[in-house]
């Protein structure tokens, strides 16, 4: 007789063998009805599973990420049968979970259109609105392969002859379509109410170039409709921020065919650059940082040394001068090695902190390219710390009320941190690698965070914390990381003499704030979908007169402004005040100050946002001392 301890510590004893949606079912007919899966000792499993010995028992719903995780998956298989339904010569391949949703990778011998894509989901919402139970199967690996073949579907035997032999073949059926699948899947298909087709892709076949390019539909499921019109209006609005479209409507920058993952930075964009990298130059100043300079192009003898030839080589980009090959550099560490290397250091010079607007370049693919957020050549916001093992928690704990800080002026407040510990292939002594995931946890501990441990997903060199933000639509970007490294010094030949007299190893903490400026602007434009706070905005203030006749006063406030260092303009043209107005309000710049005959006279302007809100007369001593204490205090806008 299993005894069932819940989550809320109560216990349940049934008198025999359990099925996990019985046991909802005695908990009561609501989470019996919304019941999707479960955890058994702590394995997600199908609500059909037995339970015939005690255990630790917990229901899924919808309510639950896990839940959520198992609608997307069961809605692929949906597709897939949708699929099969209309186009019966289709085969099937994969059909994984992905980020907001699903997709699942199809063989026809057409291209699939947006017709098609509108029919298979009008198919999908028939086939679930049947309620069809879904059933786990499980067959000998060699029969499984058999059943498929006899289907005709050669990707599914493909995978299954992939296994070990020997090995059982879990499968799951819904009416007439079966697959391939571990599971576990909701009970049935009418518990897949809120879900979306989205678009189609190319792929090839388990993402090997030399395969066939299969057809990748896209999808997303959520736990109900109300959640899926969340994520629909969220995505409109991630379109309507989209830093490509915002990029060029403000002219800050453009990319072109002819160099492929660079920026073109125009006049407006570049200001918004130099005040990124001037305010983080700030940072580094202020914070105990040197800032240096390193070559572009480095010898392959170095990469070999610091192990990154061998690693990284497909992502570099490559030349040759003289019998020489070189390198430009793909990350800026090495050559921080070869400063640091220049003259004898004591253990007095550690911790010695070297910081680098480090222009980098990787070959990345080029399906792979996105505007700024994902390019060839980028610059990095890059340091490293030299210092003693003694001296990794306090350096830690130091980067990490500097990252808050910074995330925080520019309008970032929600910060995750993960902790990623040793892999199982690394370098290092366990004694060392245990002082530096503890010192790093101690750190994070140490101010209160809460942070979740990524096991065994260190670099090879050691362990890290990554920081990634919330935007404003919730979307989460990784860009903060201290890696602690105990192999690159050492390969490099770095050495202090510590207080014994004796030559010792530094310990390098590799450290980014802000990571790629180029894919950080990008964020910061989509985040304030280029309604940039005043300390920000490429334009500042724009000062427009009504007649010629207050042009000189005009280029007066103007000259003003910007002999303090605000970013001002004036507009002089012979055009109507409404359509100044207008234009300068879709170029989205902060204040426009306007001045006719009665502010002339009055030796002030008349001052509006750019949402239209009057704020009335400003005389220009009050003025510059308004724009001068949003500048310096770094206001944001939200």
């Amino acid at each position: 007789m299993p005894v069932i301890t819940l989550p809320d510590g109560s216990r349940r004893e049934y008198d025999r063998p359990i099925s996990l949606m019985e046991v909802a079912e005695s908990i009561g007919a609501g989470l019996a009805k919304a019941a999707l899966a479960g955890r058994v000792n702590g394995e997600l499993v199908d609500l059909s599973r037995i339970i015939d010995a005690d255990a630790s028992v917990a229901i899924v719903t919808g309510r639950d990420a896990e839940g959520v995780e198992v609608i997307r998956h069961s809605t692929a298989h949906l597709l897939a049968q949708a699929v099969k339904s209309l186009f019966p010569d289709a085969q099937v391949t994969i059909g994984p979970v992905v980020d907001n949703g699903f997709y699942y990778d199809f063989s026809y011998e057409r291209p699939f259109t947006p017709e098609d894509l509108t029919a298979i989901e009008k198919k999908m919402e028939e086939l679930a609105a049947k309620a069809m139970p879904v059933r786990r199967e499980v067959m000998p690996r060699d029969v499984a392969a058999d059943f498929f073949l006899k289907q005709g579907e050669k990707y599914k035997a493909e995978i299954i002859r992939d296994i070990p032999e020997g090995q059982d073949i879990s499968l799951y059926a819904q009416g007439d379509f079966t697959d391939l699948c571990r599971g576990p899947h909701v009970p049935d298909t009418g518990r897949l109410r809120a879900f979306k087709l989205m678009k189609i892709a190319g792929a090839y076949w388990r993402g090997d170039s030399r395969n066939e390019m299969l057809q990748r539909i896209y999808g997303t499921a959520w736990a109900d409709k109300k959640d899926l019109k969340e994520y629909l209006t969220r995505l409109e609005e991630a379109e309507r921020r989209d830093h490509r479209k915002i990029g060029k409507t403000l002219d800050l920058f453009h990319m072109q065919e002819e160099a492929p993952g660079m920026v073109f930075w125009h006049p407006k964009g570049w200001v918004l650059w130099q005040i990124v990298e001037q305010y983080m130059r700030s940072i580094f100043r202020d914070n105990g940082y040197e800032e240096i300079r390193t070559p572009l192009v480095v010898s392959r003898t170095l990469w070999e040394k610091s192990g990154h030839w061998d690693k990284f080589q497909a992502d570099m980009f490559t030349t040759a001068s003289e019998q020489r090959d070189y390198a430009i550099k793909p990350m800026n560490c090495p050559c921080h090695v070869q400063v640091y290397n220049q003259g004898l250091k004591s253990y007095r010079d550690l911790p010695l902190r070297l910081a680098e607007f480090g222009a980098c370049h990787r070959n990345e693919l080029s399906g792979v390219l996105h505007g700024l957020m994902r390019v060839r050549g980028f610059t990095q916001d890059d340091a490293h710390i030299f210092c003693t093992e003694d001296q990794i928690q306090s350096e830690v704990s130091r980067f990490i009320d500097l990252l808050h800080q910074v995330y925080a002026d520019f309008g970032f407040k929600k910060v995750l941190v993960k902790l990623s510990t040793r892999p199982a292939n690394r370098v290092g002594s366990d004694e060392v690698w245990d002082k530096a995931e503890a010192a790093l946890e101690e750190a994070l501990d140490s101010k209160g965070l809460e942070w979740q441990l990524q096991s065994g997903e260190g670099a090879f060199y050691g362990p890290k914390i990554e920081f990634s933000l919330a935007d404003c639509l919730d979307r989460v970007w990784q860009c903060g990381t201290i890696q602690v490294d105990f192999s690159m010094p050492e390969r490099l030949g770095a050495v202090y003499v510590a207080e014994d007299g004796a030559k010792h190893t530094p310990v390098m903490l590799h450290r980014a704030i802000l990571g790629s400026l180029e894919r950080f602007i990008g964020i910061l434009i989509e985040h304030y979908a280029g309604y940039f706070p005043i300390w920000l905005a490429p334009v500042q203030l724009v000062v427009l007169n009504i007649t010629d006749s207050q042009s000189a006063y005009t280029n007066e406030v103007v000259a003003a402004l910007q002999a303090r260092g605000l970013r001002a303009e004036a507009d002089l043209r012979n055009e109507k005040i409404g359509f100044k107005i207008r234009e300068h309000s879709m170029q989205r710049v902060p204040y426009l100050a306007i001045i006719g005959e009665k502010e002339l006279e009055s030796r002030t302007v008349s001052l509006r946002t750019q949402k239209g809100e009057d704020l009335g007369l400003f005389d220009l001593p009050d003025l510059i001392q308004k724009l001068d204490a949003e500048s310096t205090g770094r206001a944001v806008n939200h």
